[in-house]
């Protein structure tokens, strides 16, 4: 498990527009592995979401419209405040947060993605 404060294990940035972003959300966390959702994060416009997952991650991240941000081997620690200037937690680490694992992720993401077109064509 990824503990918050300076001892934390690295992780990488996922991030997705807003509107997927908050439709695999919920995906993830009506799923029958409702913990596979991590701290996330958004941006102060709110036009943007953070994933954190594992390092590593972005070694071989290829989700159309998203992009993950690579920690050159450093990692990216989960902190107790947001990390992004003007930006907040929509899902705040606790203790015992864990990050998202990135396979569900993808597959929320591409869902999430299906669902959104398709409402979008019965308009």
């Amino acid at each position: 498990m990824l503990h918050t404060g300076p001892e934390s294990a690295p992780c990488d940035l996922v991030t997705v527009p807003a509107r997927q972003g908050l439709e695999a959300v919920d995906i993830l966390r009506r799923g029958a592995d409702h913990e596979a959702v991590g701290p996330v994060l958004h941006d102060g416009a709110c036009a943007t979401l953070g994933f954190l997952v594992p390092p590593g991650t972005a070694d071989a991240w290829d989700v159309p419209g998203s992009a993950c941000t690579r920690t050159d081997g450093r990692g990216l620690r989960i902190p107790a405040e947001p990390p992004v200037t003007g930006g907040g937690w929509l899902l705040p680490p606790a203790d015992d947060s864990q990050v998202t694992d990135p396979v569900a992720l993808r597959a929320a993401l591409d869902q999430a993605a299906r669902l959104i077109e398709a409402a979008d064509n019965c308009r």
